[in-house]
């Protein structure tokens, strides 16, 4: 037997790790038996729902049978693609100028910590948040109010994210980009910002990931509309406040719609989490 082995203080250190990876492993398989459940519940009851009808019809009034979440499905890309317009320039611009600009500086720091606050939020504080600013002013519901709720969850996200990639850009790097004779703005923006830009849109893909499933900021903004609506400036029908509103009524073509967006909207997401994944593991600083 080796030496070591017979050391108590070795033993007990040892012991403690087996009971450490065990525990681990016991949590990981509880999560991942929790999650398979989910998703095999989801597909069970959202496949039956899947249809030709689902992406041609609109939602249906109640007790109507049929019917499909076409309105539903144009509001969320509308509300979803229009923040992802807006949070993108905006979180990347303000990441490279924490990057750039903020190490030693008080109104970066303020900005940081503003910046964790929001990502942490309940998105139903940023959802009244934008109820009392804009919807109450104008007194009715509407998309832009959704679209500014779904900019205000994104942005941080996108801020924090590109603040982080850009720190990853070896000091190396950017030495020989200034000792070319580069200015700084165009070392931030051609050699730092290029260096990282797979993380960058990585960022941005979970940005849209994280607000493509929001529900509570969309029931104080967006609300909801049962026609087909291309008017921004009136209530919108969208996916997640359908599910919810489709998951509680008593009718059976409404939980079956129901439990087809809710695959709809999962399968986005994870098609958005898989995709962000995949450019973060091909493309990184080295």
């Amino acid at each position: 037997m080796n030496t070591a082995t017979k050391n108590p203080v070795y033993r007990r250190r040892l012991l403690a790790h087996r009971i450490g990876i065990t525990l681990s492993v016991c949590a990981m398989g509880i999560g991942l038996a929790f999650l398979a459940w989910i998703l095999f519940t989801l597909l069970y009851n959202g496949l039956g729902g899947l249809s030709a009808t689902l992406f041609t019809a609109d939602t249906p009034a109640p007790g109507t049978p049929g019917g499909g979440l076409r309105n539903a499905i144009l509001g969320s890309v509308m509300m979803v693609g229009l923040s992802t317009l807006i949070s993108t320039p905006v979180g990347i611009l303000a990441g490279i100028y924490l990057a750039e600009y903020g190490e030693n500086n008080k109104f970066a720091q303020v900005t940081r910590f503003v910046t964790d606050i929001m990502l942490s939020a309940p998105s139903i504080v940023i959802g009244l948040f934008v109820y009392a600013i804009y919807v109450a002013k104008v007194q009715h519901f509407s998309g832009y109010a959704g679209t500014i709720a779904l900019s205000l969850i994104a942005i941080p996200v996108v801020v924090r994210t590109t603040d982080n990639m850009l720190r990853l850009v070896p000091p190396s790097l950017l030495e020989a980009a200034y000792a070319l004779g580069a200015p700084h703005w165009k070392v931030a923006l051609t050699v730092r910002l290029r260096a990282v830009k797979a993380g960058v849109v990585t960022g941005v893909l979970l940005a849209v990931a994280r607000v493509t499933g929001e529900t509570a900021p969309l029931l104080f903004t967006a609300l909801n509309n049962q026609f087909y609506s291309h008017d921004m400036n009136a209530p919108l029908a969208n996916l997640p406040v359908v599910i919810y509103t489709y998951a509680m009524s008593p009718y059976d073509d409404w939980r079956s719609l129901a439990w087809a967006g809710a695959l709809l909207v999962t399968t986005t997401v994870l098609l958005l989490n898989i995709l962000s994944r995949t450019l973060f593991s091909q493309k990184t600083p080295n």
